[in-house]
């Protein structure tokens, strides 16, 4: 059910301030991703007494037929023709590259695969496990992102802007300001 269906979005303020150790940590990952995500993710876990951080991926080819109580989705892919069972292969690779990540750091971790818009999925899975805090990467400066970023929005800035919890972003990849360009010009 959403927000608006049972009354007004809740607002930050200091009586809604998250206590860091309440709660999990709940990081976004996706295939391929710089491994300072997951162990950023990790090691902020272990400073606030976390045993396990969540980590997430949001399969936006696929979208959310249903919702379960626990934080699991049950998802259907956007394509007829797509393969119903491509996301078994893209769950897998994830928890290799996870795994790897985090060999021999003594950190356990459990991963979420959930579907549609990484904003909204993440912050309906951050509700659910009353997360302290969700941390997430920025995106490759290049190619078409910084286009797509300006007309779309960060999901970064979409969680800052849609639910009371701290937002970490994570630098995946510096830009040096005598190199900046906006994306119309190149």
């Amino acid at each position: 059910m959403a927000d608006s269906d049972t009354g007004p979005v809740p607002q930050p303020g200091l009586d809604r301030m998250v206590d860091f150790r309440s709660g999990p940590v709940l990081a976004a990952v996706v295939p391929d991703q710089n491994p300072l995500v997951v162990v950023t993710a990790a090691r902020l876990a272990a400073a606030v007494g976390q045993s396990v951080v969540q980590l997430a991926y949001v399969d936006t080819s696929r979208y959310t037929v249903e919702e379960f109580p626990d934080g699991s989705v049950h998802h259907a892919p956007l394509s007829p023709d797509a393969d119903v069972e491509d996301w078994h292969r893209v769950r897998a690779e994830l928890e290799t590259q996870i795994g790897e990540v985090l060999a021999g750091s003594g950190t356990s971790w459990k991963l979420w695969y959930l579907a549609g818009r990484p904003d909204r999925s993440l912050t309906h899975l951050a509700r659910v496990l009353d997360a302290s805090v969700i941390v997430i990467g920025t995106r490759h400066s290049r190619g078409g992102h910084r286009f797509g970023e300006l007309l779309e929005g960060s999901v970064a800035g979409h969680l800052a802007h849609h639910q009371h919890r701290p937002v970490l972003t994570v630098p995946v990849e510096t830009i040096d300001w005598k190199d900046w360009r906006t994306p119309w010009r190149r």
